[in-house]
């Protein structure tokens, strides 16, 4: 008798738990991420070249800026630069173009048609990428140090940590945003992706002070987040970073606080866009070939 009412517990009980809202949210970037970190440990190899290339780029730099008798302190800016391109390239490679690559894969049907959000498909990804991102970043910036001497000098660490955070969120809302706009290009994408790299790279600043270019310039360059990010990270931390600053770093932090709503909003109403035209229309891209 008791086996009997087991046996039509069972069968009356949900085999599964529908899971919405925020947890929906939480287990799709977690499911989405898990495959990135096996994967990093899969191809070690990859976090070798990840670290020993970007560091051939800080070293020419710094070697061009201790020929030139440029201040001590152009060397830290040049370690945290070489840094904080691992972010830029994790942002441009495993955001801005990963829908692009999902649809010539065949998975972005199966994303769209899922009960989850897109967004948290995409961060999921993002941060999945996030582990050999910032072993990257620690080694360029601890190899740079000890190389070649630099010393760093916090005035504010609750700024610093702000600033990053706010960079980090901008920066990925920006990835969000860019791969609805490459995915609805189509082709282009790939195009587009490798023509955004070097041009970031220079406007940006990586390297030298944004303060250095003209002021439009400066400013247009601005809309990127690493630019702001930079700047305000080097007037916290280097001795006369604020010498080099481009603007006060409150106004950068307020300025990073707006483009990280601006960015994230933007990135949803294009992911809606892009699901209502699938849905509504069968196609993703804007051409109607």
């Amino acid at each position: 008798m008791n086996n009997q009412q087991g046996r039509g517990e069972a069968l009356t009980r949900p085999y599964s738990r529908k899971d919405i809202g925020w947890r929906l949210f939480l287990k799709t970037i977690i499911a989405r991420a898990y495959p990135r970190l096996i994967g990093q440990q899969r191809e070690v190899s990859w976090l070798v070249f990840d670290v020993v290339m970007p560091m051939l780029g800080v070293i020419a730099y710094v070697l061009v800026y201790r020929a030139l008798n440029a201040p001590e302190d152009y060397i830290g800016f040049v370690v945290m630069g070489g840094a904080m391109t691992a972010f830029w390239m994790n942002v441009l490679w495993s955001m801005s173009s990963q829908l692009y690559w999902e649809k010539e894969q065949g998975n972005l049907a199966l994303y769209i048609m899922a009960p989850n959000s897109m967004m948290a498909i995409l961060l999921g990804m993002a941060l999945g990428g996030m582990l050999a991102t910032a072993m990257r970043a620690v080694a360029v910036t601890l190899l740079g140090s000890f190389m070649f001497g630099v010393t760093y000098e916090v005035t504010s660490y609750f700024q610093l940590f702000s600033v990053f955070m706010l960079a980090m969120a901008a920066l990925y809302g920006m990835g969000m945003m860019m791969a609805s706009a490459f995915l609805l290009f189509g082709r282009e994408a790939w195009h587009m992706a490798n023509l955004a790299q070097e041009p970031i790279f220079l406007a940006s600043g990586f390297y030298f002070p944004i303060k250095s270019l003209p002021f439009w310039v400066a400013a247009g360059a601005s809309i990127i987040p690493l630019t702001l990010g930079m700047d305000a990270m080097r007037q916290l931390i280097f001795p006369s970073g604020f010498q080099f600053g481009f603007m006060t770093v409150r106004l950068e932090i307020i300025i990073l606080a707006v483009l990280s709503v601006v960015f994230i909003v933007t990135a949803k109403v294009l992911l809606a866009y892009i699901e209502k035209i699938a849905v509504r229309e069968g196609r993703i891209t804007e051409s109607r070939r």
